[in-house]
């Protein structure tokens, strides 16, 4: 693989890690928002599944920055990415005592998050297959990528 592909690869590695090690952070400091909104979907434990949620997006965000086990990790936050977008964003949201044009917006904004937690999961699956690049932790303990130069 080209140098420049290689850089390229450890920008979109940095791009696409931000998010869950941003979200993941937030959820370990404050876990009530996720909390709420796994209630709201009717699963249990719900602070307990928001600090796991946290921990996995912390942990893989942060795999995926220094290249680490990135085929493995890919394709977990791609399934991932999945599962919260159908779980959590399809669907209409109802907030009891909220005006409709409120939640006109909110459902709208609602179906961009299921979107781009949809369009998330294709470049992690990307992103598995391609491997991390020559500037990761997978290319230094000498993992191959899946598609050669």
């Amino acid at each position: 693989m080209s140098t420049t592909n290689n850089a390229v690869l450890l920008v979109a590695r940095i791009l696409l890690s931000f998010i869950f090690i941003l979200s993941g952070f937030g959820k370990l400091t404050d876990p009530s928002a996720t909390a709420g909104m796994i209630t709201g979907a009717g699963l249990p434990a719900a602070t307990a599944l928001a600090y796991l949620a946290g921990l996995f997006e912390l942990v893989t965000g942060l795999a995926v920055l220094v290249g680490f086990q990135t085929k493995i990790v890919g394709w977990a936050l791609a399934l991932f990415c999945i599962f919260t977008g159908a779980v959590f964003h399809s669907g209409t949201v109802a907030v009891p005592g909220w005006p409709d044009a409120a939640l006109g917006w909110i459902n709208a904004l609602n179906s961009i998050m299921m979107m781009k937690n949809f369009t998330l999961a294709g470049a992690y699956i990307l992103l598995a297959t391609v491997g991390a690049g020559a500037y990761s932790l997978d290319a230094r303990r000498g993992a191959t990528s899946a598609v050669a130069a």
